[in-house]
């Protein structure tokens, strides 16, 4: 397939591209020109198996027109404003690239004829569910997102389902659990804790500060997410929306423990009032049995494996 991945010098992106061209895939790696910090452009030594670059700017309609002038068999799309704690310090700009900038892309590409619409898959996010029992949520459960980031996306999810049954825009929704691995930016909780205990085991420091351990998640691996992501676009349901879960929760507590442990130092954490968040879901962990039964995908490298590679890449 020929495949266009949106947002390919983001931390998932970055997996992703190597990954899909290894399956035998054409990649063109979409990227925001204006991305221009280190951690991007480091990111886009990962994109060298792509067949070229190309500038993207959801905001503009002018800049999807050029990017989508080639024909693709599948679209990946993950540009977004990509962190619950971004989105939160500018709204505005997380409704206007995660919402506005998705149906502005998948518009574009329902206007195309017959079989030349391409696959669209929209990497959306766990946290549309909300607050809810604390059991793995399933893909018919109710959806509260409480936050900028998580109604942002859900809100594109509403837009490109109209567009599949509107137009016959070939849309597949993944909406992703937690996922972390070697690259991802520390301001995300697992390369955060880690950065901060090999700190402390630097300074020889005995107390580490942390937010709220008492939350419940899952950490994938970004290499089993992009898997995922591969073989909804050969195998998914177009209209279908999917959870990359794989239901084994875990409290941040344990995490920051297991962290130390590999780390080879062991802290106490802190409680640092202003890494909480003022609303914040307790429990949020995936069925990932729809998944696994449409495209027998399931999660494979282990949590502490995945724990480990993390603390790894901090530490070099």
């Amino acid at each position: 397939m020929r495949v266009l991945v949106t947002g390919a010098d983001g931390f998932v992106g970055a997996w992703l591209v190597p990954h899909l061209t290894a399956a035998g895939h054409n990649v063109v790696a979409a990227v925001r020109a204006s991305e221009d910090s280190e951690q991007f452009l480091g990111r886009r030594d990962a994109l060298s198996s792509a067949d070229r670059l190309a500038e993207l700017e959801l905001t503009s309609d002018k800049s999807v027109e050029a990017v989508l002038e080639e024909d693709f068999d599948a679209i990946v799309h993950l540009a977004a404003v990509a962190s619950v704690s971004e989105a939160g310090r500018n709204p505005l700009r997380a409704w206007e690239v995660n919402t506005l900038g998705t149906v502005r892309l998948a518009g574009h590409v329902s206007k195309r004829s017959g079989d030349r619409k391409p696959v669209f898959l929209l990497a959306s996010t766990a946290e549309v569910y909300g607050r809810g029992p604390e059991i793995p949520r399933r893909e018919t459960d109710p959806v509260q997102p409480l936050s900028p980031y998580a109604a942002s996306k859900l809100a594109a999810e509403v837009g490109v389902m109209e567009l599949h049954r509107r137009t016959g825009l070939h849309a597949i929704v993944a909406r992703s659990f937690g996922h972390t691995g070697p690259g991802q930016a520390s301001s995300y909780v697992v390369p955060a804790f880690a950065k901060r205990i090999l700190a402390a085991k630097s300074l020889g420091a005995p107390v580490v500060e942390v937010g709220n351990l008492e939350l419940v998640r899952e950490f994938l691996h970004v290499a089993d997410v992009v898997e995922a992501y591969r073989l909804l676009l050969e195998r998914g349901e177009a209209g279908e929306t999917y959870n990359v879960a794989s239901g084994a929760g875990v409290s941040l507590r344990e995490v920051f423990t297991k962290l130390s442990d590999v780390a080879g130092h062991r802290v106490l954490p802190e409680t640092d009032a202003s890494l909480m968040r003022p609303v914040d879901v307790p429990y949020l962990v995936g069925d990932g049995t729809k998944i696994a039964e449409a495209v027998g995908w399931k999660s494979k490298v282990p949590l502490q494996q995945t724990l480990a590679e993390v603390v790894n890449a901090q530490a070099n």
